[in-house]
């Protein structure tokens, strides 16, 4: 069994397993007991691929960022998940994750969504399968991602708004298992990142593992050389990470680099980056890091970017944080803005805010002009043009 990929028992290290409620054992267990056999066979494999190919435009260029590589002092490409169908990489887990509840006859989709990249790829793929969907969203993150609400509805989702805690991602988590508790039989919850009880962190990580599965091919293409010496990724819960990490996790050769949101900063009390200011704990059926007060109150998290505004990290990245096989950086809401408007004027690509935290991170490393780094823009800009607006500093 390798290192930092999932243990038998769901672990990564000492991080991962199933803390869930009695009444969300069975939905969990059947899951647990059959997702390998699913997406492991033949056919499984072939709509999945054939859907990622036709459907999705996968595989996702790998772009050699000319200027960029020139101010940085580095070989830079970058991992054009922007340009998947909906804009950001989510669709590669509601793709596998739509499939596999076909398998085990659910005919009914929840979700949780913050930037609403998760809600409307989850919207995607049900209205291509003619599921019934209902997506929970935090009251604030609806405000901030209108457009993404909008386009939920128009592919036939229901939007139901959690309003509370700090009304984002975490109470949207909140509100989505509640409902599966209520409804086992019919209904299948799609997890967006890789959080949440076993198996979801295993099974969203291998659907998203085609990012680093195609990188290491397209990398043999440009390079001659299958592996870079740096990944980089923003990680709020982590799926887009986690794909662009799982077939380099083993070879210590390549340097994993994640980007965290600071938000105002990790000492103000207004921010998201768990590992530099959150401890072991247990959040969404799963023992991670998370942000918590003394007694073990989740601490509200703050991000300017909603999908990474989560108050803890999926276990796969509290294990490669504790054992040091990943770096975390703290990105603050003005590192990440600067950065985004920075690729927009350097590369012509505006990214998503929560890719800007990846971006973010080149100031603060030192390249040889040899070094090949692969960032991973997880997800395109549109969704974030008010917030890019009111910031106003282009």
């Amino acid at each position: 069994m390798s290192s930092f990929n999932v243990s038998d028992t769901g672990y990564y290290g000492s991080f991962g397993g199933a803390y869930i409620p009695e009444m969300l054992y069975p939905n969990v267990e059947e899951l647990r007991a059959n997702y390998l056999e699913i997406i492991n066979s033949e056919d499984f494999q072939a709509e999945f691929k054939e859907l990622l190919e036709t459907y999705v435009g996968r595989p996702t260029p790998l772009y050699f960022a000319n200027r960029l590589s020139e101010k940085y002092g580095a070989k830079i490409y970058l991992k054009r998940e922007d340009l998947c169908h909906t804009g950001a990489h989510k669709v590669n887990n509601t793709i596998g994750q739509i499939l596999l509840a076909k398998k085990l006859g659910k005919d009914k989709i929840i979700a949780e969504t913050g930037a609403g990249q998760h809600g409307v790829a989850t919207a995607t793929v049900c209205a291509l399968m003619g599921m019934d969907c209902t997506v929970y969203m935090g009251e604030v993150d609806m405000a901030r991602q209108k457009p993404n609400v909008e386009r939920m509805k128009i592919l036939g989702a229901e939007v139901k708004a959690a309003t509370s805690g700090s009304k984002t991602l975490k109470d949207a988590t909140n509100e989505a298992m509640r409902h599966w508790i209520n409804h086992p039989d019919d209904t299948h919850y799609i997890i967006g990142s890789v959080v949440g009880p076993h198996p979801y962190p295993d099974m969203v990580a291998r659907f998203q593992s085609v990012i680093s599965q195609e990188i290491k091919n397209q990398l043999s293409r440009e390079e001659g050389r299958n592996s870079p010496d740096y990944v980089i990724a923003c990680v709020g819960g982590g799926s887009n990470a986690a794909g662009a990490f799982y077939h380099f996790l083993e070879n210590t050769e390549v340097k994993l680099v994640a980007a965290e949101a600071a938000g105002h900063g990790v000492a103000t009390g207004k921010s998201a980056a768990t590992t530099f200011i959150g401890k072991s704990g247990v959040l969404h059926g799963s023992k991670t890091l998370l942000m918590q007060t003394e007694d073990g109150q989740v601490v509200e998290p703050h991000s300017i970017s909603a999908g990474l505004d989560y108050p803890g990290i999926g276990p796969m990245h509290a294990h490669l944080f504790d054992s040091k096989r990943a770096s975390f950086y703290d990105i603050t809401d003005e590192e990440a803005m600067i950065a985004g408007v920075e690729l927009s004027k350097l590369e012509g690509i505006i990214p998503a805010i929560e890719s800007a935290h990846a971006f973010a991170v080149l100031k603060k490393m030192d390249f040889n002009k040899q070094d090949v780094v692969v960032i991973n823009l997880s997800g395109r800009g549109d969704k974030d043009l008010e917030t890019y607006i009111k910031w106003g500093k282009y």
